[in-house]
């Protein structure tokens, strides 16, 4: 086990404790038979995910950075700045880039097909946060095989960024009870609680918002921020039977790309 795998665990396993002791919406933690299942199938997916991102991309991944390394290829490669420095704008740029992704998987309908496995969770919480279809996740890889040779960004820079996010997304997914004060104030840093359910509201509106996965300021930058002060009232998934009990099943959920059209993001897509 590697010390990223170690860290995502540890990650997991302090947020869903955390949340389980004091959630947001208690009526969500539901009998321990509900939650095990609920949960269990989304970490199923994430570790689908994970075996086959490893067997498909590392490879490759590993190659491409040797490859724009020895060849002098990428943005931040032209400029001679410490390591710290260069840490920090690869950090950025490429959480700027993941905000466009974001967004682009709400405007494109075939994109969104397979980003509304996400997004049809009716009872989002920390394991929403890993629960991703296989194809968004293979498509995701995909674009950044374009974009880290690009930015000159490497693979330890991009482990480093993986982490971070992964803790953030977690966390932000989570059914935890934050108080605002301290939620606005860690808002100020990275995406919380708060600003992230209004992404994950049944109105169409506000899931075409708050895009953010790690840093907050990208959703100001382009006005594509949306706030609400009646938390307590959202109601989580999607208006178009996908949020259904019936696709709520690991084979409902791998199928659902191919489900016929619906009243996507895409029809009101910010």
């Amino acid at each position: 086990m590697t010390a990223k795998q170690l860290f995502a665990i540890v990650v997991l396993i302090v947020v869903v404790a955390a949340e389980t002791y004091r959630p947001f919406f208690p009526s969500q933690q539901r009998s321990w038979r509900d939650r095990l299942w609920h949960d269990g199938r989304n970490f199923f997916l994430a570790t689908l995910n994970a075996v086959l991102s490893a067997a498909i991309v590392v490879w490759v991944l590993v190659s491409l950075d040797r490859w724009a390394e020895a060849n002098h290829i990428g943005l931040l490669r032209q400029f001679a700045m410490p390591a710290w420095l260069g840490g920090a704008i690869a950090l950025l740029l490429f959480d700027l880039w993941m905000y466009w992704w974001h967004r682009l998987n709400h405007r494109i309908g075939w994109l969104w097909r397979f980003h509304r496995v996400h997004h049809c969770d009716p009872a989002m919480n920390a394991s929403t946060g890993v629960r991703f279809h296989f194809g968004e996740v293979f498509l995701s890889w995909l674009a950044r095989l374009i974009v880290l040779p690009l930015l000159g960004m490497s693979i330890t820079q991009l482990a480093a960024y993986e982490s971070a996010a992964f803790a953030v997304v977690v966390f932000h997914h989570s059914n935890l009870h934050v108080p605002w004060w301290v939620d606005r104030l860690v808002n100020c840093l990275v995406v919380t609680p708060a600003m992230h359910r209004v992404h994950h509201s049944r109105l169409r509106e506000e899931t075409n918002s708050n895009y953010s996965s790690l840093f907050p300021w990208w959703d100001r930058l382009f006005q594509s921020l949306k706030v609400r002060n009646d938390l307590e009232n959202i109601e989580y998934g999607l208006d178009d039977g996908l949020s259904d009990p019936e696709w709520q099943s690991v084979t409902g959920l791998i199928r659902m790309p191919l489900a016929g059209e619906t009243n996507s993001s895409t029809k009101s897509g910010q």
